[in-house]
């Protein structure tokens, strides 16, 4: 199919060609050159150290990457970000290394205002941020041009600069510094032009130029200059000065591919080599690309996948050949797929240690002594291990081991690495070394008799999504002081708001009604140091390192392998004796980083997805994602996920951008765990968080939710998370709630949980144009999580004007829509009583995930500020948790049994969404059941389908209480309000 779309493509190309004008290549070029826009980023530290800080920036919508400072005047050092005004906006953090620290929080710019030069100065009272127009009007530039041959040979060279056409002028490369030859062009009385330039000759023949956006503030620019690369680098570090190969790969049993960093003049000089003996040239075939910058290299017999092929240039770097596109293919597969036991099998006699590793030609494993805090000790045994058939690594060691820290030494490509187990069930401090651990051990007391919580179906779950550290780590929170933040900090009981009786905790939770929590990533992660002591570090999780062990900085000792083990599970039990469910977010979509993972380590390049160049794709948004597709990535996450339910008693699993993983996974992990226990509940996001190498109808996303048949398996429903309060990526965009019409249906289609329901104009939902869900059990309802502004600081972006009570009846009317939805309900920790993540200088956090614990702990005393919008949600999930009309399980009773009244003829007005559930039919003890919304700054007369109601929701009280009776049919609903009424003769029959 991909050769026919391309012919077809070619021809339309041709057609078009044939009845447009072209437009002139220097008009083309003008428009272009219009369009971009130059950011200038300064930043100017009081202690001018600058060691290691870099830019990371991204695009409104696009991956981010980094920039390093190029320049540097008595301002401070500066960067150059080139884009367009087409990009509306971008966005900067300035950091030090690979995220060590940060100096500033998300940073923006208006693109639309053209050429900008923004200044971070930091000063006592914190960050600075200064904006103005940027300046490339000097009098006088000197461009300092750094020039690199190759070979040295800079005898014929020379270089021709000018501003203007009329200034040529020819400049010899005299001086020498240690990039290569180095030229001064000064050129003076150029104010009001925008850039110089040059042609090297004796190299390209196209000039190159340099926009005076790069200079400092006395005009001196950089510039740094590769034979025959068109670019132009403003850091000596940037280009690559000695040739190379860049890249071989072996991508099937008769194909390899490879790259370098220089034009090659003559492949007839290309030498390929097997186990150090060249090849003779009539067993392969060259082809070069048309950039001479690589190409193929094809066999007649197949390849041998246990020799080295190593690829010679004359004047090149050589290269061994590793396993690229082969990796992914299902010779491969079958070839090297292993069912068995992997990791470190213990027994009080014996353990026995397996790696998969098939791309390895030698493993061994190293042995620690036992001592945790003696974390940098040597080695007290290295053993080799033997290969098997399916590329698995084993060694037998006796005697009782438990406890013993160990790592693997893998040599692949005549590299030799140490490798944490990916399979290690415990670790040491930081993860840097696997432990072998007799779990019994790690029992705490009661855990053999601990039992999952039961629920009668996946729509009686309310789930709490909560951060282990944000939880307990406030001073308010009641947990002792060496318990906040831990995973003991969790479960205290009976702790109080101090000087009141506000219960916290895990009394708090029950006392909302809550009976599931969501607990962000506790697997152990790479971004929280583990060594130091109170540590203020912060982080989400989001950067997986060893998928099996839980994360060590929640624990009051990382040192001890066992302990982080025991608390995680103690924390659990006391969970489940409260009849509350524990979920947990996993991140099988990417590890923290692709080059120094476990999974890289030892097979390199198979657990992850590369483009047809080999670079890591980026599906995560986090540079890289996890090939789920391949059988032994498969059988990592089904055998991790296993592992959690078996040995911790985990009731589900969030998967985060499950839109990254295969359809075939998710139904396989679905499949597994069902044998283990069929209320596992799985949910996910249904979107990726980039562009993913993935074929789209492969792809977990909302709009193959089909896919998944009647099978518990869940996606967020951002139709009516968006359709609430507006677009996620737009910060003042308003919703449903703030009065915004056109999202009635939307609202709608949120309520039946994404589902088919003939009462909805699916041309008019916001982003799904038809019902995605086939059971109500399949979507996720929600307002707000952990991504994004709290629903509270979202009203205060969208709604600056409105009082802080109206603000909080738009609250209400989310929270009200939400809990009375069908679907799975769900919401942020500190949702109930108006959580907002404000920094120290009043600035609102969109993503907190490693601000300070200031800006993401849940703040207690506004369970006291905020008491009566706390009874309001706790209202609503009483009001759910009783009644099982709001809480159907089948599209067909959805469909039967709701049913929406309509604008123009039950009602007149817009922004109001009004239903009818029959709860008799659904095995509810109340008959009919009156749900409406009145988003509008209107009171709006509603008509009902019969006589005589209870209320018992309005805007300021919710539960299954009456707070009045209504006579007749007709129900006047006050603006901004919700209402909820039950027929009084099935109210009465059963009080």
């Amino acid at each position: 199919m991909g050769k026919i779309k391309k012919s077809l493509a070619l021809i339309l190309v041709v057609l078009i060609s044939l009845f447009l004008v072209p437009i002139p290549e220097k008009c083309a070029k003008a428009a272009e050159e219009s369009d971009k826009v130059y950011v200038k980023i300064r930043y100017c530290k009081k202690d001018s150290d600058y060691n290691n800080w870099n830019l990371w920036v991204w695009e409104k919508n696009k991956e981010g990457k980094q920039v390093n400072f190029s320049g540097e005047d008595d301002e401070g050092k500066f960067a150059v970000v080139e884009t367009t005004k087409e990009s509306e906006s971008l966005n900067f953090i300035i950091r030090k290394g690979d995220w060590q620290e940060k100096a500033t929080e998300d940073e923006k710019v208006d693109l639309q205002n053209g050429n900008v030069e923004i200044t971070i100065s930091e000063k006592d009272s914190g960050i600075n941020r200064e904006d103005k127009v940027l300046n490339t009007d000097f009098a006088k530039v000197n461009l300092k041009l750094h020039y690199y041959r190759y070979k040295g040979d800079y005898e014929a060279s020379s270089t021709e600069g000018w501003v203007n056409e009329g200034d040529k002028q020819d400049y010899d490369f005299k001086d020498t510094d240690d990039y290569g030859k180095v030229v001064d062009i000064t050129k003076e009385n150029i104010n009001g032009s925008k850039d110089i330039s040059f042609i090297i000759k004796n190299d390209i023949a196209n000039e190159r130029k340099i926009n005076l956006a790069y200079a400092n503030n006395k005009g001196e620019i950089n510039a740094y200059i590769l034979q025959n690369d068109p670019n132009v680098y403003y850091y000596k570090d940037q280009p690559i000065r000695n040739p190379k190969i860049t890249y071989f790969k072996l991508d099937s049993l008769n194909e390899m591919t490879f790259k370098v960093n220089s034009e090659i003049k003559d492949y007839n000089d290309i030498v390929l080599k097997e186990n150090g003996v060249s090849i003779s040239g009539s067993r392969y075939k060259i082809g070069l690309n048309s950039d001479n910058l690589g190409g193929k290299i094809f066999m007649r017999d197949c390849i041998n996948l246990n020799s080295t092929y190593t690829l010679e240039i004359p004047n090149y770097e050589s290269l061994n050949s590793s396993y690229g596109n082969i990796l992914g293919t299902k010779t491969f597969e079958e070839l090297y797929k292993y069912n068995g036991d992997l990791g470190a099998i213990y027994s009080p006699y014996k353990t026995k240690f397996i790696l998969w590793a098939p791309t390895a030609t030698d493993v061994k494993v190293i042995l620690y002594g036992k001592d945790g805090k003696d974390y940098l000790s040597a080695p007290q045994k290295i053993i080799d291990m033997a290969k098997g058939n399916q590329g698995e690594w084993t060694y037998e060691e006796a005697g009782n081991l438990d406890g013993v820290y160990y790592n693997y030494l893998v040599s692949v490509d005549g590299q030799e690495k140490e490798v944490v187990d990916p399979y290690a069930k415990a670790v040491g401090v930081n993860g840097n070394r696997g432990m072998v651990i007799n779990l019994s051990t790690t029992n705490p007391e009661g855990w053999n008799e601990d039992k999952r919580p039961v629920l009668n179906s996946p729509t009686d779950a309310v789930i709490y999504e909560m951060h282990i550290r944000d939880f307990s780590i406030d001073e308010n929170s009641g947990a002792s002081l060496e318990y906040r933040g831990k995973y003991n900090g969790v479960w205290q009981k009976n702790t109080v708001l101090p000087g009141s009786d506000i219960k916290t905790g895990i009394d708090h939770l029950k006392e909302l009604g809550v009976n599931t929590v969501q607990i962000l990533p506790m697997y152990d992660y790479a971004t929280v140091d583990e060594i130091k002591e109170n540590n203020s570090q912060y982080n989400w999780g989001y950067d997986p390192k060893n998928y099996n062990v839980p994360e060590g900085s929640y624990s009051t000792n990382p040192y001890d392998g066992k302990i982080r083990i025991q608390e995680l599970k103690k924390m659990i039990n006391e969970l489940h004796k409260n009849g509350i469910k524990v979920i947990m977010d996993v991140v099988y979509n990417h590890t923290f980083s692709a080059e120094d993972s476990s999974f890289q380590k030892a097979v390199p390049d198979y657990y992850y997805r590369h483009d047809s160049d080999g670079n890591f794709t980026n599906g995560s948004g986090c540079g890289n994602e996890v090939a789920t597709e391949r059988y032994m990535v498969r059988k990592f996450i089904v055998d991790s996920l296993k592992y959690w339910v078996t040995e911790y008693h985990m009731d589900g699993f969030r998967f985060d951008l499950m839109g990254v993983y295969d359809i075939e996974t998710m139904n396989k992990i679905r499949s597994e765990l069902d044998k283990i226990d069929p209320a596992i509940l799985m949910y996910g996001e249904g979107w990726t968080g980039g562009t993913s190498q993935l074929p789209d109808e492969q792809k977990a996303i909302k709009a193959n939710c089909k896919d998944f048949g009647t099978s518990q398996i869940g996606m967020f429903s951002d139709d009516l998370r968006d359709g609430l309060k507006g677009h996620v990526f737009t910060e003042n965009a308003p919703g449903f709630i703030n009065g915004q019409e056109g999202f009635e249906d939307t609202i709608k289609f949120g309520i039946v949980a994404s589902t088919e329901h003939g009462d909805i104009d699916y041309d008019k939902v916001n982003y799904s144009k038809e019902p995605w869900a086939n059971e109500p059990y399949q979507t996720i309802t929600y307002v707000t999580c952990h991504d994004n502004y709290t629903l509270y600081d979202r009203l205060q972006k969208v709604e600056p004007n409105a009082s802080e009570g109206e603000k909080l009846d738009m609250y209400k009317l989310a929270a009200a829509i939400v809990y009375t939805s069908q679907g799975i309900p769900f919401m942020q920790a500190g949702e109930e009583f108006a959580r907002s993540k404000c920094d120290e200088h009043g600035n609102l956090i969109d993503n907190s995930y490693n601000s300070s614990d200031t800006v993401n702990k849940l703040d207690w005393n506004r369970l006291k500020s905020y008491n009566n919008l706390y009874e309001y949600y706790k209202g609503l999930l009483n009001l759910r948790n009783n009644h099982k009309a709001f809480r159907m399980n089948s599209e067909e009773d959805i469909q039967n049994n709701l049913k929406f009244l309509e604008n123009g003829k039950d009602f007149n007005g817009n922004n109001v969404v009004a239903y009818i559930l029959n709860g008799a039919a659904v095995g509810d003890n109340w008959g009919n059941i009156a749900v409406m919304f009145n988003a509008s700054d209107k009171d709006v007369d509603v008509t009902l389908p019969m006589d005589d109601w209870t209320l018992i929701v309005n805007k300021d009280k919710a539960g299954v209480d009456e707070i009045e009776k209504v006579k007749g049919n007709k129900i006047t609903l006050p603006a901004n309000t919700s209402y909820i009424l039950v027929d009084t003769i099935s109210y009465e029959k059963n009080k």
